[in-house]
């Protein structure tokens, strides 16, 4: 299960429901995947066919929504 938990423009960020319990978010865009830290700081975690511009513009999308995502991730994960 991969909830949606918005979209900007061509993105959707989403959760995977059972992986590791530090706090992120999964994007996934017209040519690619990208996976970024919530937590401590908002941080590239993994990538693939996502381009350095893209990733910078994701990566100011998620800084200006961590709270959204903290909340999200907090509902959907009520026991971490």
């Amino acid at each position: 299960m991969a909830p949606t938990v918005f979209k900007h423009k061509q993105y959707r960020f989403f959760f995977f429901s059972r992986e590791e319990s530090r706090m992120h978010i999964h994007v996934e865009t017209k040519n690619g995947e990208a996976k970024f830290w919530i937590e401590p700081v908002v941080a590239l975690a993994d990538f693939q066919n996502i381009g350095k511009k893209e990733l910078n513009e994701i990566q100011k999308i998620i800084e200006g929504r961590a709270l959204e995502i903290t909340k999200a991730w907090k509902k959907h994960f009520p026991k971490s």
